[in-house]
């Protein structure tokens, strides 16, 4: 089994990283065996599971005559904006609003001095979240910061207590409900929450009943397996199976959906390193990592045991060879700056140097501290990822280049 997290994505050609990991592993036999396979590690519970119920800003993956079928509305076909695209019309003042359903957008994407700033000229930003963060700080000319229950909270609706379903790395859906009080009785859940918003604005559909789906959402999970009854059939009584139900995977029974029926191997255009980014002689290559003490841009500690770090984060990781070359010394300070040439300054400072065994000519930071130094621009050319795992800087200290 091949398990691969965010690294091989974070890549200008993150795609073909994980093209040739599929090829490796159709090479051995170990594509539709049992134990075996490919496992993409996810950030939290429904990073997967929410694209697998149709939420993309693709069209031509939801199931939308379905939905049509269903609801008797006409259900948008335009393609919608990806993390990188939606950054861009931000920067372009072509957003008119901004709802966010968790999460802590404008910390996690690139070109944060950027960011921030063309955030803060959106007409309107909603964020329904569970923890306060800096996208709460940084908001919209009209703001709405709209508490609601977290997944470990009981959540109690017209119809009992409820429960909800996630999906893990493995294409297996459970079901969870939460155990602990919430922080306070007049909390909402996200469920509830979407469904006021509806009828606010939406005109009534006698298909769509928001009150029925916020009382009970064992109906909501009907009205999932519907539309999509080839996964998701008897999905309220199957989500208590022990492990959870898996998701048909056509590549484990060796059922492939392309032109030939059979899987086919990816070639490679080639392996340059990053064809953005010149890597030259005075530059070195950082990369962004996390530390045992966050959980995406949530920071619990600024301690790091993985590495051995206390007390902060804003810290550099460089091998002593490099620091030699550089006469820098343990916890000297430097400014890491963007080798770019498209007119905008990008730069980190305050970051004491660790020795770190890490290969010669990288350097590492964490993440998001670090996001600053990355272009928009600078992602998967497929996919859009943001390319954090290579980005060209200089190295700077007392205000020259080190």
């Amino acid at each position: 089994m091949a398990v691969y997290g965010m690294g091989l994505t974070q890549h200008r050609n993150g795609v073909q990283n994980v093209t040739m990991l599929v090829n490796l592993l159709l090479l051995r036999g170990n594509i539709g065996k049992p134990g075996a396979g490919i496992c993409p590690v996810r950030g939290h519970s429904n990073v997967q599971g929410q694209r697998t119920v149709g939420i993309t800003e693709k069209p031509e993956l939801a199931p939308l005559d379905k939905l049509k079928e269903q609801y008797g509305f006409e259900p948008p076909r335009t393609k919608g904006r990806n993390t990188v695209e939606a950054c861009e019309a931000i920067l372009a003042r072509k957003v008119p609003a901004f709802v966010a359903l968790g999460g802590n957008f404008l910390r996690a994407v690139p070109e944060t001095v950027l960011m921030e700033a063309a955030w803060r000229e959106i007409p309107l930003t909603v964020q329904i979240a569970t923890k306060l963060n800096r996208n709460h700080v940084i908001h919209g000319k009209a703001s709405y910061l709209l508490p609601c229950l977290g997944r470990i909270e009981v959540d109690r609706q017209a119809g009992g207590e409820q429960a909800v379903s996630v999906e893990d790395s493995t294409a297996c859906i459970h079901g969870s409900r939460g155990m602990a009080a919430p922080a306070a009785n007049s909390l909402l859940s996200e469920p509830a929450i979407v469904a006021g918003i509806a009828r606010a604005t939406l005109d009534p559909n006698p298909r769509v009943d928001w009150d029925g789906w916020v009382a009970d959402y064992g109906t909501i999970r009907e009205a999932i397996a519907e539309t999509y009854p080839d996964i998701f059939r008897d999905f309220n009584a199957r989500m208590w199976t022990p492990g959870g139900f898996r998701k048909p995977v056509g590549a484990a029974h060796r059922v492939f959906k392309t032109a030939s029926g059979k899987a086919e191997f990816t070639v490679p255009e080639g392996l340059p390193g990053d064809p953005d980014l010149g890597g030259g002689l005075t530059t070195m290559r950082l990369f962004t990592v996390r530390s045992d003490g966050q959980f995406n841009t949530t920071i619990y500690s600024f301690d790091d045991r993985f590495r051995g770090v206390y007390g902060s984060r804003m810290v550099l990781f460089m091998g002593r060879a490099d620091m030699a070359k550089r006469a820098l010394a343990q916890g000297d300070l430097v400014t890491l700056r963007s080798a770019t040439d498209d007119g905008v300054e990008r730069r980190v400072a305050g970051l004491a140097v660790v020795p770190y065994d890490i290969p010669e000519g990288t350097i590492a930071g964490y993440f998001p501290e670090c996001n600053p130094l990355i272009p928009l621009w600078h992602h998967a050319k497929e996919s859009k990822v943001p390319a954090a795992k290579a980005i060209d800087v200089f190295v700077e200290r007392s205000g020259s280049t080190a």
